[in-house]
């Protein structure tokens, strides 16, 4: 059974975080740019610059693993409305043939974040920030083990993991609007299961409440930071299984006019424009 989780927009950063972040994270804004942009050379570059500049802070390798998970998700074309739109693909699909190189790096970023997140917090130093990135790393693994390995009850366990650890984070700071995402994911993907296999998966403490999902991922839509972009695909998503496209075009062109180098989103607003016999 396919959990199609994409908690890897799960948790991160607002303004609100000012006082346990640096100060300047335009690294950080650029890199993340740079990855919706589809650079991910440049994506990579910046984190690389903001780990460097800020050596003990977890969400630097953090992001970077992100980086290479996106480019894996693009290079697969795991990020395309078809891919979801019919069951088929949506709940059920082979595995896809990973990169190699790239997962080791990926793997490599992960360890080094739990390394500096594990650090932090045994010096008492603001635990927030470890949380938040320990958060990302278990959302982005579980994206890779459910979206390219297809280890989909490995995966469950590790986006429940994420969610239960960001509903913590709000608890603590509810400002704090990029945390809903990973609520949002596991609400809206695992409704999208048949009713024996959500009273199943609620059976193991997992969350499948379709409006609770959309609730949330509009919060992080509309109030969000780095991963508002993702909140906003993921929307356009859940509006083509519902066959609302006007909805979905309209994400997918503010996307594509804030994101011009991403051919994807150009796409999509294509696809979604165009009529039914076109």
């Amino acid at each position: 059974m396919r959990l199609a989780v994409f908690a890897f927009f799960a948790v991160f950063t607002s303004a609100s975080m000012a006082a346990s972040i640096p100060a300047d994270t335009s690294q950080l804004d650029q890199g993340y740019r740079d990855m919706y942009n589809l650079d991910f050379n440049g994506a990579h570059k910046a984190f690389g610059d903001f780990e460097r500049q800020q050596p003990t802070d977890p969400f630097g390798p953090a992001s970077d693993a992100a980086a290479y998970l996106f480019s894996e998700f693009e290079r697969l074309k795991v990020l395309r409305s078809e891919f979801f739109a019919e069951d088929k693909s949506f709940l059920g699909a082979p595995k896809l043939k990973a990169d190699p190189a790239i997962k080791a790096l990926f793997e490599k970023a992960l360890a080094r974040s739990h390394g500096l997140s594990d650090a932090m917090l045994k010096d008492g130093k603001t635990p927030e920030r470890a949380m938040f990135a320990s958060v990302v790393c278990t959302a982005l693994r579980a994206d890779y083990l459910a979206m390219i390995e297809k280890e989909n009850w490995q995966a469950l366990n590790e986006i429940k993991d994420a969610r239960s650890h960001a509903e913590a984070l709000i608890a603590k700071d509810p400002s704090l609007k990029d945390g809903y995402l990973s609520v949002g994911v596991e609400n809206y993907l695992l409704s999208q299961k048949g009713a024996p296999v959500r009273m199943f998966l609620r059976l193991t403490g997992a969350q499948t409440d379709k409006e609770t999902g959309i609730q949330k991922l509009k919060i992080v839509a509309t109030e969000g930071h780095y991963f508002k972009p993702y909140a906003k695909i993921l929307l356009a998503i859940a509006a083509v299984r519902d066959k609302n496209r006007p909805e979905a075009e309209k994400l997918m062109s503010e996307l594509a006019r804030e994101f011009p180098g991403n051919g994807l989103f150009k796409d999509e607003v294509k696809k979604l424009s165009c009529s039914v016999d076109c």
